[in-house]
């Protein structure tokens, strides 16, 4: 099958095995797949990748100078199945999927394996029981926007909003704009949005947020007072024993590049709660000294359950969540290569989804 594979720091288009489902699997053809941020840092990570999956004890899937094929944020058409499996879906039903298949070692990310091939190749290897059927209303190029939605979504789970609390996303990509659709969604506000790209400035207008700022030209964090969050650092409230009786800040970090931790820390108002979505993979640091004094709340999320998934899908669906807002545009494989490039010179793009069906 055609898939385009990273190699090296490189992507190339070329012909590879077709995978074989096992037990509890069902091999599919990717129709839709979204191109992740994470993608183009996992493409040069190379070891470091690797290194940073051992600290954290988890598995590693996806090792350095072995070929692996991206994409996590697919809608596919089932082809056939694997044995030991229900078949609950008839071959050319189009589903979605928490992107997760069964190796050796265990779950493995669909997309960071250099076992499972993701939707950037024509084929691939997913889990039966975590198939969702994609209705007809639904296009496939939104339904493949389930999953960054999600991530969205468990991050204001993760955060537990106050009715106190104001609310700040700090970087206006897919993550950012998901933060702010899934805040919306669910009747929190106000918010305050910051991103350097004048699209998805405007993009973070569309989802709801009440303030928008471009950070080269002044500093997002100067409008918590207007909306009643002190900055006063000597505030005596700051050493009551409990929370202070008054506005919260709320940010969720959604850029993942170093200085951003300590820029928030420099700047954010005392007791901010700090939700950190983006996923920087090099090293970073911060100033605790400033975050003790301040008493500052980080919370580091990732991913979604398969609750928060299903609940995302249900919400596109029902019109609840709008993931039409982050396409920007297609390619066919053969443009998987430039799209890369332009995502990550410049912010022009949101959503670029590659359509296996195009060349």
């Amino acid at each position: 099958m055609k898939a385009v594979i990273a190699r090296s720091g490189e992507l190339h288009l070329t012909e590879i095995p077709t995978p074989t489902p096992g037990v509890g699997q069902v091999l599919v053809r990717s129709l839709t797949t979204a191109i992740c941020g994470t993608d183009l840092h996992a493409l040069n990570a190379g070891g470091r990748r690797e290194e940073l999956a051992r600290s954290a004890g988890l598995n590693v899937t996806m090792r350095a100078g072995q070929d692996v094929v991206f994409g996590h944020e697919f809608c596919a058409e089932i082809l056939d199945y694997g044995p030991d499996t229900v078949r609950r879906f008839r071959p050319g039903t189009r589903v979605i999927s928490m992107p997760y298949a069964k190796g050796p070692q265990g779950f493995e990310l669909v997309g960071y394996s250099n076992r499972f091939p993701g939707g950037f190749g024509q084929q691939m290897v997913l889990t039966e029981n975590l198939l969702i059927e994609v209705p007809d209303t639904v296009p496939s190029q939104v339904a493949c926007m389930t999953e960054p939605l999600a991530v969205g979504v468990h991050a204001v789970n993760k955060a537990e909003v106050g009715s106190n609390d104001v609310c700040m996303v700090i970087g206006c990509g897919p993550v950012g704009l998901a933060v702010i659709a899934a805040l919306k969604a669910g009747g929190i506000g106000p918010i305050i949005a910051s991103d350097l790209s004048p699209v998805r400035r405007e993009a973070a207008f569309r989802y709801g947020a009440d303030a928008v700022v471009d950070p080269s030209v002044s500093s997002p964090h100067l409008l918590w007072e207007s909306y009643g969050v002190s900055m006063k650092r000597k505030d005596p409230t700051l050493f009551d024993a409990g929370m202070p009786k008054r506005k919260r800040a709320l940010i969720f970090e959604c850029v993942g590049v170093p200085g951003m931790l300590l820029s928030v820390i420099e700047q954010c108002p005392p007791y901010t709660r700090i939700i950190v979505v983006g996923v920087c993979q090099e090293s970073d640091r911060i100033e605790p000294w400033t975050a003790i004094q301040k008493q500052l709340e980080f919370r580091f999320v990732f991913c979604y359950s398969r609750d928060e998934f299903a609940a995302t899908f249900d919400a596109i669906v029902g019109g609840r969540l709008d993931a039409q807002g982050l396409l920007s545009r297609s390619v066919g494989l053969s443009g998987v290569a430039e799209a890369f490039d332009s995502l990550r010179r410049e912010a022009r793009d949101i959503k670029v989804v590659v359509d296996t069906t195009l060349p």
